[in-house]
């Protein structure tokens, strides 16, 4: 791992707490599962230039695309409420202490689609 990844790493880890922690959410305690979104959101970054959700596909249109710029909750918030987090697991609510036991849920099976 070069030095710059996890300095990027950690620069989006500090930027994404000042966005997430004012809606209610945290990093997932799962450390692991952490380290390895955070990993391919540089790589992500690195490509695209810009940090992606890696758990959703982009389909090279603006409009959709910039729906999964991580963070992306607050163009899923129903639906990450509803889940108390988000889809790779990154973030989930501040008082969810066991991320594991969290529903994963499509958009369509909440009827939001």
């Amino acid at each position: 791992m070069t030095i710059h990844v996890e300095s990027r790493k950690q620069a989006l880890r500090y930027f994404y707490t000042k966005i997430v922690e004012p809606m209610g959410y945290k990093f997932s305690p799962d450390n692991e599962l952490v380290e390895f979104i955070l990993e391919q959101e540089v790589n992500s970054e690195g490509k695209y230039g810009i940090p992606f959700c890696p758990c959703q596909p982009i389909r090279h249109n603006r409009d959709h695309d910039m729906k999964i710029v991580c963070p992306c909750i607050p163009f899923h918030r129903k639906h990450f409420d509803a889940m108390r987090r988000c889809w790779c697991g990154l973030f989930v609510q501040q008082d969810v202490t066991d991320p594991d036991s969290l529903p994963q849920l499509s958009a369509k099976e909440m009827g939001l689609e």
